[in-house]
Protein backbone atom coordinates (compact mmCIF):
# COMPACT_ATOMS: atom_id res chain seq x y z
CA UNK A 1 0.00 0.00 0.00
CA UNK A 2 1.19 3.44 -1.14
CA UNK A 3 2.10 5.48 1.97
CA UNK A 4 -0.06 8.84 2.07
CA UNK A 5 1.16 12.51 0.99
CA UNK A 6 -1.04 15.03 2.62
CA UNK A 7 -2.43 18.40 0.78
CA UNK A 8 -3.59 21.09 2.51
CA UNK A 9 -5.28 22.79 -0.34
CA UNK A 10 -6.97 26.29 0.82
CA UNK A 11 -9.00 27.33 -2.16
CA UNK A 12 -10.54 30.45 -1.03
CA UNK A 13 -9.75 33.38 1.09
CA UNK A 14 -13.29 34.11 1.49
CA UNK A 15 -15.46 33.14 5.30
CA UNK A 16 -18.02 34.60 6.83
CA UNK A 17 -16.02 35.24 10.45
CA UNK A 18 -12.49 36.72 11.06
CA UNK A 19 -11.27 34.61 13.79
CA UNK A 20 -8.87 36.77 15.88
CA UNK A 21 -6.33 33.93 15.27
CA UNK A 22 -6.56 33.39 11.68
CA UNK A 23 -3.32 33.62 9.74
CA UNK A 24 -4.93 34.29 6.08
CA UNK A 25 -5.80 37.47 7.87
CA UNK A 26 -3.18 37.82 10.57
CA UNK A 27 -0.74 40.55 9.61
CA UNK A 28 -3.47 42.41 7.32
CA UNK A 29 -6.86 43.01 8.08
CA UNK A 30 -8.22 44.48 4.99
CA UNK A 31 -6.51 42.26 2.78
CA UNK A 32 -8.62 41.23 -0.60
CA UNK A 33 -9.57 37.54 -0.12
CA UNK A 34 -8.45 35.63 -3.14
CA UNK A 35 -9.91 32.43 -4.49
CA UNK A 36 -8.39 30.01 -6.89
CA UNK A 37 -10.30 29.59 -10.57
CA UNK A 38 -11.34 26.53 -12.32
CA UNK A 39 -8.56 26.26 -14.38
CA UNK A 40 -5.95 26.97 -11.78
CA UNK A 41 -8.19 24.05 -9.89
CA UNK A 42 -7.32 21.81 -12.41
CA UNK A 43 -3.38 22.46 -12.60
CA UNK A 44 -3.33 22.32 -8.95
CA UNK A 45 -4.53 18.52 -9.36
CA UNK A 46 -2.50 17.91 -11.76
CA UNK A 47 0.60 19.03 -10.69
CA UNK A 48 0.05 17.23 -7.54
CA UNK A 49 -1.03 14.02 -9.26
CA UNK A 50 2.33 14.15 -10.75
CA UNK A 51 3.82 14.75 -7.96
CA UNK A 52 2.64 11.36 -6.45
CA UNK A 53 3.44 9.34 -9.21
CA UNK A 54 6.90 10.46 -9.29
CA UNK A 55 7.29 9.49 -5.55
CA UNK A 56 4.70 6.68 -5.41
CA UNK A 57 2.54 8.44 -3.18
CA UNK A 58 -1.16 7.99 -2.28
CA UNK A 59 -2.55 11.77 -2.13
CA UNK A 60 -5.20 13.00 0.45
CA UNK A 61 -6.77 16.73 0.20
CA UNK A 62 -7.75 18.36 3.07
CA UNK A 63 -9.78 21.06 1.63
CA UNK A 64 -9.96 23.80 3.46
CA UNK A 65 -10.18 28.02 3.41
CA UNK A 66 -11.33 30.49 4.29
CA UNK A 67 -14.47 27.98 4.12
CA UNK A 68 -14.04 26.32 1.02
CA UNK A 69 -17.85 25.65 0.65
CA UNK A 70 -18.03 29.59 -0.05
CA UNK A 71 -16.32 28.72 -3.44
CA UNK A 72 -18.56 29.08 -6.49
CA UNK A 73 -16.51 25.91 -8.01
CA UNK A 74 -16.56 23.91 -4.47
CA UNK A 75 -18.82 21.11 -5.29
CA UNK A 76 -17.81 20.66 -9.02
CA UNK A 77 -13.61 20.13 -7.42
CA UNK A 78 -15.73 17.58 -5.30
CA UNK A 79 -16.89 16.02 -8.48
CA UNK A 80 -13.23 15.91 -9.88
CA UNK A 81 -12.17 14.46 -6.86
CA UNK A 82 -15.02 11.56 -6.85
CA UNK A 83 -14.37 10.69 -10.16
CA UNK A 84 -10.51 10.22 -9.95
CA UNK A 85 -11.26 8.51 -6.85
CA UNK A 86 -9.04 10.69 -4.42
CA UNK A 87 -9.97 10.38 -0.33
CA UNK A 88 -10.21 14.14 1.23
CA UNK A 89 -11.39 15.60 4.16
CA UNK A 90 -12.79 19.21 4.30
CA UNK A 91 -11.82 21.91 7.28
CA UNK A 92 -14.38 24.25 7.46
CA UNK A 93 -17.18 26.24 9.26
CA UNK A 94 -20.61 24.78 10.31
CA UNK A 95 -23.05 27.50 9.33
CA UNK A 96 -23.60 26.07 6.10
CA UNK A 97 -24.02 22.57 6.80
CA UNK A 98 -27.73 20.82 6.64
CA UNK A 99 -29.05 17.50 6.07
CA UNK A 100 -28.70 18.05 2.35
CA UNK A 101 -25.38 19.50 2.27
CA UNK A 102 -23.86 16.93 5.03
CA UNK A 103 -25.63 13.94 2.31
CA UNK A 104 -24.20 15.44 -0.16
CA UNK A 105 -20.46 15.92 0.76
CA UNK A 106 -20.61 12.07 1.72
CA UNK A 107 -22.08 11.15 -1.95
CA UNK A 108 -18.77 12.94 -3.22
CA UNK A 109 -16.65 10.68 -1.08
CA UNK A 110 -15.97 13.07 2.18
CA UNK A 111 -14.25 11.06 4.95
CA UNK A 112 -14.08 13.59 7.66
CA UNK A 113 -15.62 17.34 8.43
CA UNK A 114 -13.22 18.62 11.07
CA UNK A 115 -14.72 21.49 13.23
CA UNK A 116 -13.30 24.53 16.11
CA UNK A 117 -14.27 24.40 19.05
CA UNK A 118 -11.81 27.22 20.56
CA UNK A 119 -12.95 27.65 24.10
CA UNK A 120 -16.09 27.37 25.62
CA UNK A 121 -19.22 29.46 24.62
CA UNK A 122 -18.25 33.48 25.99
CA UNK A 123 -14.45 32.38 24.60
CA UNK A 124 -14.98 30.78 21.60
CA UNK A 125 -17.40 33.44 20.47
CA UNK A 126 -14.76 35.84 21.23
CA UNK A 127 -12.54 34.28 18.97
CA UNK A 128 -14.54 33.21 15.96
CA UNK A 129 -18.60 35.39 16.15
CA UNK A 130 -21.37 35.45 18.56
CA UNK A 131 -23.56 32.11 17.99
CA UNK A 132 -21.11 30.60 16.89
CA UNK A 133 -20.01 27.82 19.53
CA UNK A 134 -23.74 26.57 20.22
CA UNK A 135 -23.73 26.69 16.01
CA UNK A 136 -20.85 24.38 16.11
CA UNK A 137 -21.85 21.90 18.14
CA UNK A 138 -25.04 21.44 16.87
CA UNK A 139 -23.70 20.37 13.88
CA UNK A 140 -21.40 17.28 14.69
CA UNK A 141 -24.67 15.44 14.99
CA UNK A 142 -25.44 16.03 11.44
CA UNK A 143 -22.09 15.56 9.91
CA UNK A 144 -21.97 11.80 11.52
CA UNK A 145 -25.47 10.91 10.41
CA UNK A 146 -24.53 11.47 7.03
CA UNK A 147 -21.56 9.07 7.50
CA UNK A 148 -18.89 11.64 8.00
CA UNK A 149 -16.56 11.23 10.69
CA UNK A 150 -16.83 14.38 12.71
CA UNK A 151 -13.41 16.05 14.31
CA UNK A 152 -13.14 18.83 16.24
CA UNK A 153 -9.86 20.67 16.69
CA UNK A 154 -8.90 23.25 18.93
CA UNK A 155 -5.86 26.37 18.94
CA UNK A 156 -4.83 26.06 22.09
CA UNK A 157 -2.91 29.48 23.52
CA UNK A 158 -2.84 31.47 26.61
CA UNK A 159 -6.45 32.42 26.17
CA UNK A 160 -8.09 29.10 26.52
CA UNK A 161 -5.66 26.65 28.36
CA UNK A 162 -7.34 26.13 31.16
CA UNK A 163 -10.99 25.36 29.11
CA UNK A 164 -9.21 22.65 27.35
CA UNK A 165 -10.90 20.06 30.08
CA UNK A 166 -14.08 22.14 30.05
CA UNK A 167 -13.84 21.79 25.96
CA UNK A 168 -12.89 17.59 26.17
CA UNK A 169 -15.95 16.79 28.16
CA UNK A 170 -18.28 19.10 25.99
CA UNK A 171 -17.50 17.48 22.40
CA UNK A 172 -17.65 14.28 24.22
CA UNK A 173 -20.80 14.54 25.47
CA UNK A 174 -22.05 15.56 21.56
CA UNK A 175 -20.41 12.56 20.31
CA UNK A 176 -17.70 13.53 18.10
CA UNK A 177 -15.38 11.01 16.25
CA UNK A 178 -12.32 12.49 17.02
CA UNK A 179 -10.74 15.46 19.00
CA UNK A 180 -7.54 17.17 18.83
CA UNK A 181 -5.70 20.10 19.38
CA UNK A 182 -2.68 21.57 17.94
CA UNK A 183 -0.68 25.29 19.98
CA UNK A 184 -1.21 28.84 18.31
CA UNK A 185 1.47 29.78 16.34
CA UNK A 186 2.01 33.82 17.10
CA UNK A 187 2.22 36.22 14.65
CA UNK A 188 4.71 39.24 14.97
CA UNK A 189 2.32 41.24 17.36
CA UNK A 190 1.83 38.22 19.81
CA UNK A 191 5.61 36.97 19.90
CA UNK A 192 5.77 38.41 23.20
CA UNK A 193 2.88 36.35 25.04
CA UNK A 194 2.66 32.10 25.08
CA UNK A 195 1.92 29.29 27.27
CA UNK A 196 5.04 28.42 29.89
CA UNK A 197 6.64 25.18 29.31
CA UNK A 198 5.52 23.77 32.23
CA UNK A 199 2.01 25.12 31.80
CA UNK A 200 1.96 23.25 28.79
CA UNK A 201 3.17 20.11 30.03
CA UNK A 202 0.60 20.02 33.22
CA UNK A 203 -1.82 20.38 30.20
CA UNK A 204 -0.71 17.40 28.31
CA UNK A 205 -1.08 15.09 32.01
CA UNK A 206 -4.61 16.28 32.67
CA UNK A 207 -5.56 15.81 29.42
CA UNK A 208 -3.58 12.29 29.23
CA UNK A 209 -5.50 11.72 32.47
CA UNK A 210 -8.86 12.58 30.86
CA UNK A 211 -8.52 10.40 27.59
CA UNK A 212 -7.51 7.98 29.89
CA UNK A 213 -10.58 7.74 32.16
CA UNK A 214 -13.18 8.28 28.96
CA UNK A 215 -11.24 5.43 27.26
CA UNK A 216 -11.70 3.12 30.37
CA UNK A 217 -15.97 3.96 30.34
CA UNK A 218 -16.08 2.75 26.53
CA UNK A 219 -15.99 6.52 25.17
CA UNK A 220 -16.05 6.34 21.52
CA UNK A 221 -14.32 9.68 21.00
CA UNK A 222 -11.03 9.16 19.56
CA UNK A 223 -8.24 11.31 21.05
CA UNK A 224 -5.53 12.15 18.81
CA UNK A 225 -2.39 13.27 20.37
CA UNK A 226 -1.19 15.43 17.52
CA UNK A 227 1.12 18.01 19.16
CA UNK A 228 4.43 16.10 18.79
CA UNK A 229 5.58 17.24 22.22
CA UNK A 230 2.98 13.92 23.13
CA UNK A 231 6.18 12.22 22.59
CA UNK A 232 8.19 14.43 24.87
CA UNK A 233 5.75 13.63 27.50
CA UNK A 234 5.39 10.06 26.83
CA UNK A 235 8.32 9.35 26.73
CA UNK A 236 8.95 10.55 30.39
CA UNK A 237 6.10 8.51 31.36
CA UNK A 238 7.01 5.50 29.82
CA UNK A 239 4.74 4.86 27.46
CA UNK A 240 7.12 5.89 24.74
CA UNK A 241 10.73 3.63 24.35
CA UNK A 242 13.01 4.67 21.55
CA UNK A 243 13.20 1.26 19.73
CA UNK A 244 16.66 -1.04 19.72
CA UNK A 245 16.72 -1.26 16.14
CA UNK A 246 16.64 2.53 15.66
CA UNK A 247 19.21 3.62 12.40
CA UNK A 248 21.28 6.56 13.14
CA UNK A 249 19.75 9.62 10.94
CA UNK A 250 16.65 7.97 9.92
CA UNK A 251 13.56 9.47 10.76
CA UNK A 252 10.81 7.75 12.03
CA UNK A 253 8.28 10.67 13.27
CA UNK A 254 7.66 14.09 14.75
CA UNK A 255 6.91 17.02 12.29
CA UNK A 256 5.55 16.92 8.54
CA UNK A 257 6.78 19.16 7.45
CA UNK A 258 9.44 18.59 4.63
CA UNK A 259 8.12 15.06 4.99
CA UNK A 260 4.82 14.12 3.87
CA UNK A 261 2.59 17.58 3.61
CA UNK A 262 2.64 20.46 1.85
CA UNK A 263 0.26 23.77 1.98
CA UNK A 264 -1.16 25.42 -1.78
CA UNK A 265 -2.76 28.57 -0.99
CA UNK A 266 -5.82 30.11 -3.42
CA UNK A 267 -2.86 32.15 -5.40
CA UNK A 268 -1.05 29.08 -5.83
CA UNK A 269 1.95 29.68 -3.42
CA UNK A 270 2.62 26.22 -2.52
CA UNK A 271 4.10 26.56 1.13
CA UNK A 272 6.02 24.13 3.18
CA UNK A 273 3.65 24.46 6.09
CA UNK A 274 0.97 26.79 6.08
CA UNK A 275 1.54 27.87 9.93
CA UNK A 276 5.52 28.60 9.32
CA UNK A 277 5.21 32.10 8.53
CA UNK A 278 7.38 32.91 5.12
CA UNK A 279 7.59 28.97 4.35
CA UNK A 280 7.17 29.58 0.43
CA UNK A 281 8.56 27.76 -1.45
CA UNK A 282 7.20 28.14 -5.00
CA UNK A 283 3.76 28.45 -6.71
CA UNK A 284 2.24 25.59 -8.25
CA UNK A 285 1.37 27.06 -11.19
CA UNK A 286 4.98 28.11 -12.17
CA UNK A 287 6.86 25.02 -11.12
CA UNK A 288 7.07 21.55 -11.02
CA UNK A 289 5.96 19.68 -7.50
CA UNK A 290 8.31 16.59 -7.98
CA UNK A 291 11.15 19.36 -8.64
CA UNK A 292 10.31 21.38 -5.91
CA UNK A 293 10.37 18.79 -3.63
CA UNK A 294 14.18 17.87 -3.96
CA UNK A 295 15.55 21.57 -4.35
CA UNK A 296 13.55 24.39 -2.37
CA UNK A 297 12.05 21.65 0.43
CA UNK A 298 15.50 20.46 1.21
CA UNK A 299 15.57 23.78 3.59
CA UNK A 300 13.21 21.98 5.97
CA UNK A 301 14.93 18.90 6.35
CA UNK A 302 18.64 19.62 7.71
CA UNK A 303 17.97 18.38 11.30
CA UNK A 304 21.16 18.84 12.60
CA UNK A 305 20.28 22.33 12.20
CA UNK A 306 17.25 22.11 15.36
CA UNK A 307 19.41 24.04 17.63
CA UNK A 308 17.95 22.07 20.68
CA UNK A 309 16.27 19.34 18.98
CA UNK A 310 19.33 18.01 17.66
CA UNK A 311 20.85 17.61 20.96
CA UNK A 312 18.04 15.71 22.30
CA UNK A 313 17.80 11.85 21.75
CA UNK A 314 14.00 12.10 20.56
CA UNK A 315 15.23 13.90 17.78
CA UNK A 316 13.79 11.24 15.42
CA UNK A 317 10.57 11.29 16.81
CA UNK A 318 9.54 14.86 17.95
CA UNK A 319 11.21 17.86 17.40
CA UNK A 320 8.34 20.12 19.02
CA UNK A 321 6.50 22.31 16.35
CA UNK A 322 9.03 24.23 13.89
CA UNK A 323 6.01 26.39 13.13
CA UNK A 324 5.58 27.69 16.81
CA UNK A 325 9.34 27.97 17.04
CA UNK A 326 9.27 30.14 13.88
CA UNK A 327 5.87 32.60 14.98
CA UNK A 328 8.08 32.83 18.03
CA UNK A 329 11.52 33.54 17.01
CA UNK A 330 11.01 34.00 13.27
CA UNK A 331 13.06 30.90 12.56
CA UNK A 332 12.00 27.49 12.02
CA UNK A 333 14.96 25.98 13.81
CA UNK A 334 15.25 27.75 16.86
CA UNK A 335 13.83 25.91 20.47
CA UNK A 336 10.38 24.66 20.26
CA UNK A 337 8.87 27.54 22.87
CA UNK A 338 6.85 25.17 25.20
CA UNK A 339 9.19 21.81 25.43
CA UNK A 340 10.40 21.69 29.02
CA UNK A 341 12.70 19.37 28.07
CA UNK A 342 16.63 20.40 29.87
CA UNK A 343 19.22 19.16 27.10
Amino acid sequence: MKRYFSFQWHITDDCDQRCRHCYIFSEDKGRKPEAVSWKGMQEVLANCLDFCEIYNRQPYFYITGGDPILHPRFWRLLALLKKQEIPFAILGNPFHLNDEVCARLREMGCDKYQLSIDGMRETHDWFRKPGSFDCTLSKISRIKEAGICSVIMTTVSSANIREVPDIIDTVVSHGADVYSFARYCPTSAERSTGVAPLEYRALLAACDKKFKEYAAAGCETWFDRKDHLWTLYKYETGEFQIPQDAQPGMIYGGCNCGNGHLTILPSGDLYACRRVQNSRVSSVFEDRIADVWVTEMERYRDYQKFSKCSKCELLAWCRGCPAVACGRAGDFYAPDPQCWKEV
